[in-house]
């Protein structure tokens, strides 16, 4: 795997876009991906897949905190989902990842992360990866992607060879992972399946950047990239172990 590109380590990353409710901006809005780009920052995003198997850009498996609508987005197609206004965003409604891309058109770098389909981490996954690989086909930007699941980055390396990828992690606590085996959890907190799914960096629990592994992977080569930010503070703390942030609720 060549490494990760530049133009993720150059400049800031706004996490979900420059969301802002105040300012009419939702999380994973085409308002707050605009604002990203008109300050020049990348853009992190999340991907859900629809019921009829184009990738969503959401960032959780139901829809309730997001939006006045109830259930998981994979009950929707994608014309219900678009049709599905996003809270405190005036107009906004939910976007396909093919719209998303068009919008950007390669201005900034965009981190793709596509959420576990499985449930827990495990290989129920394929969906969602074949939607991403179809619509990234002849997009000329950056854009790298990444997941918590590494079966969906194994995937994503024979059906996007091109694109970078990478890992998100963390500590896999029981507490936030309870769904996952604990067995599974301590594989996925040593970061094992890195070197298998061919990645060049890992997006990486700002709280937990001093984990020996991150040191290990950095000292290898890999890019690291943490989430995420919410204050100069915080960033300061992070930079000291990480190459890039993931950031919100400030301007980095």
């Amino acid at each position: 795997m060549r490494p990760l590109p530049p133009a993720f380590l150059d400049r800031p990353i706004t996490h979900r876009g420059l969301h802002a409710l105040g300012d009419g901006r939702p999380e994973n809005s085409v308002a707050g991906f605009r604002a990203a780009i008109a300050r020049g920052y990348g853009i992190e995003l999340d991907l859900q897949l629809s019921a009829d198997g184009i990738a969503m850009v959401f960032h959780d498996y139901a829809l309730e905190r997001l939006t006045d609508a109830q259930g998981a987005v994979a009950t929707r197609t994608a014309e219900e989902l678009q049709a599905i206004p996003l809270k405190n965003g005036e107009s906004a409604c939910i976007p396909t990842l093919s719209e998303v891309l068009t919008v950007v058109g390669g201005q900034v770098p965009l981190l793709i992360e596509l959420k576990d389909q499985d449930g827990a981490l495990g290989l129920g996954i394929g969906a969602l990866e074949k939607a991403v690989a179809h619509d990234l086909h002849g997009y000329q930007g950056a854009a790298a992607l990444m997941s918590f699941n590494p079966h969906s980055v194994i995937a994503l390396a024979h059906l996007a060879p091109d694109r970078p990828r990478g890992l998100t992690t963390c500590a896999f606590s029981a507490e936030d992972w309870p769904l996952v085996p604990a067995s599974r959890r301590t594989e996925l907190r040593l970061i094992a399946e890195y070197d298998s799914a061919d990645c060049c960096f890992v997006s990486h629990d700002h709280r937990d950047l001093a984990a020996p592994r991150i040191a290990a992977l950095a000292e290898d080569g890999a890019a690291i990239l943490c989430w995420t930010i919410r204050s100069a503070e915080q960033e300061a703390a992070a930079r000291r172990h990480a190459h890039n942030v993931t950031f919100e609720g400030y301007l980095a």
